[in-house]
C-alpha cells in the first residue's frame, strides 16, 4: 500500500509536466510573427522555469533573449539562455539580483518585441523586487511574518503585491509597450491568476488600503517594519497595468484527474475534494471524516488536492504536508482497517526541508515512540519533520521541476 501511494503521487506529478503543458499551448496557439527588428524576450520564473523555458524557446523563431529564475538545486544549463537560482521560500540577495535583471530586460523592450512570461509557483519569493524605499531586509521580515500567519495564499499575495515592483502587474508596466503573452502553471487552488507567483502579469488583488486593513484585522501591523507600514499608509496605488494574454496551462485539478486511472485492478478511486484548504488541523479532520464514511471491506483510494496553512506556534521544522500527515497519523492510529496516507507537494519540497511531505500509516505513531520521541510534543512545536523522520515516514522526492500545489491520497484496504 505504501508503494502504491507513492506511485499515485508520482503519477500526479507527471501529469503536471510543465514542458508538455507548454507544448500543448503552442500547438494550439502558435506564436505571432515578429515585426521587423523585433526580438522574442522569454522570461521564466518559478519552480518549473527550467522545464518551461527550453520548450518555449523551441516554438519561437528570430532573435531571442531568454532568462530563467528558479530555486537552488533546480537550475540547469539551457543553451541560449541565462539561468539564475535563488532562495525559496525565503527571498535572498540572489533573488534580488535576479529581479533587477528581469526589470532591466523588460525596460529595454520595445513595441516591435514580443515578451513571453512563463510563470509557475514559487516565483513570488524567487524574484523579490522591493518597491522603493523598501529593502530586501524589509521584504524578508514581511515574508517570514506572512508565512507564519496562517493567512491563505490569496491574502498573502494581496499584501506582497503592494510591496513589489514586479508583482500585481508590475511585470507588464516594465514590459510596455511590448505585448506580453503569459503561460501560467497554477499552484493556487481555484487558479486565481492574481495569486500565482503574486500575479506579475495581471491586475493586483487589492490596494494598499486593503492590505493595511487585512494586516490590522490579523493583529500584524505592529510587527511590520516601519518602512512597510509607512508605504502602505501612503496609499499610493500603482498605475493601471497593460493587459496581457494570460493562458492557464496546468493546474492541481489536472493532476488529481490522473490518479484514478493509475489505481490497479481491485481498487476504486474517487476525488473527494480539490479544495483542501485552510488550517492543517481542520483539513486532517475532514480527511478522517471521509475515511469514517467510506464503505467497509472495499479497497478504496480517497483523493484530495489543495493547499493548507500552518500557524507556527513552535520552533520546529516542517511544512504543511508533513504536519498534515502527522496529524492524520495521530487521528488514524486506532482505525480498525489497514490504511496508508500520503500528503506531498508536487514541487518535491515542503517548507524549508528536504522532504516533499509525509507517507504515514497505522504504525507511524508507534514507530515515533519506539525511536524515543513524543509525537504530540513534536507536533505542538511544529516539528513534524523530526517526528516523521523518526518513523522513517518522510516523503523524499527531490525537485520535480513542476508545482501545482499539493496532492493527498488515503488508501483504505
Amino acid at each position: 500500500m505504501r508503494a502504491l501511494a507513492r506511485k499515485l503521487y508520482d503519477e500526479a506529478v507527471r501529469a503536471a509536466d510543465p514542458a508538455l503543458a507548454v507544448r500543448r499551448h503552442f500547438d494550439s496557439h502558435p506564436p505571432a510573427e515578429l515585426p521587423a527588428g523585433g526580438r522574442n524576450i522569454l522570461i521564466a520564473i518559478g519552480k518549473a522555469a527550467p522545464a518551461m523555458l527550453p520548450e518555449a524557446m523551441g516554438h519561437v523563431s528570430g532573435p531571442t533573449e531568454a532568462l530563467a529564475v528558479t530555486h537552488y538545486g533546480n537550475g540547469r544549463d539551457i543553451p541560449g539562455a541565462r539561468v539564475l537560482t535563488a532562495s525559496h521560500p525565503e527571498p535572498d540577495e540572489a533573488g534580488l539580483r535576479a529581479g533587477q535583471q528581469i526589470i532591466a530586460l523588460l525596460d529595454g523592450a520595445g513595441a516591435q518585441d514580443r515578451v513571453y512570461a512563463l510563470i509557475s509557483g514559487g516565483g513570488s519569493a524567487l524574484v523579490p523586487a522591493p518597491r522603493p524605499p523598501l529593502t530586501l531586509a524589509d521584504k524578508q521580515q514581511v515574508n517570514r511574518l506572512l508565512l507564519a500567519s496562517g493567512l491563505d495564499i490569496g491574502q498573502v499575495n494581496l499584501i506582497r503585491q503592494q510591496l513589489s515592483d514586479l508583482k500585481g502587474g508590475g511585470f507588464l508596466r516594465h514590459a510596455a509597450p511590448a505585448p506580453v503573452r503569459a503561460l501560467i502553471l497554477s499552484d493556487v487552488i481555484g487558479n486565481d491568476l492574481g495569486a500565482i507567483a503574486s500575479g506579475p502579469t495581471v491586475a493586483p488583488l487589492g490596494t494598499p488600503g486593503d492590505a493595511l486593513a487585512l494586516l490590522a484585522r490579523q493583529g500584524l501591523l505592529d510587527r511590520l517594519p516601519p518602512a512597510v507600514t509607512a508605504l502602505l499608509e501612503e496609499g499610493n496605488e500603482s498605475p493601471p497595468a497593460p493587459v496581457a494574454e494570460n493562458y492557464l496551462i496546468g493546474s492541481n485539478e489536472i493532476s488529481l484527474a490522473a490518479i484514478p486511472a493509475a489505481v490497479p485492478q481491485g481498487w476504486e478511486a474517487r476525488i473527494v475534494s480539490d479544495r483542501l484548504t485552510g488550517d492543517v488541523g481542520e483539513a486532517a479532520a475532514r480527511i478522517a471524516q471521509a475515511a469514517a464514511q467510506a464503505a467497509p471491506g472495499r479497497p478504496e483510494v480517497l483523493v484530495f488536492g489543495g493547499e493548507t496553512t500552518v500557524t507556527l506556534r513552535g520552533t520546529g521544522r516542517g511544512g504543511r504536508n508533513q504536519e498534515l500527515a502527522l496529524r492524520l497519523a495521530m487521528l488514524g492510529r486506532d482505525w480498525r482497517r489497514p490504511w496508508v496516507f500520503l500528503s506531498g507537494g508536487t514541487d518535491g519540497r515542503d517548507g524549508p526541508t528536504d522532504a516533499a511531505g509525509g507517507l504515514v500509516d497505522g504504525g507511524t505513531i508507534g514507530r515515533i515512540g519506539t525511536a524515543g520521541r513524543d509525537a504530540a510534543a513534536l507536533l505542538a512545536n511544529n516539528d513534524s519533520h523530526a517526528a516523521l523522520g523518526a518513523a522513517g515516514d518522510l516523503l523524499i522526492a527531490g525537485a520535480t521541476g513542476t508545482n501545482v500545489a499539493d496532492v493527498q491520497v488515503l488508501l483504505l484496504a
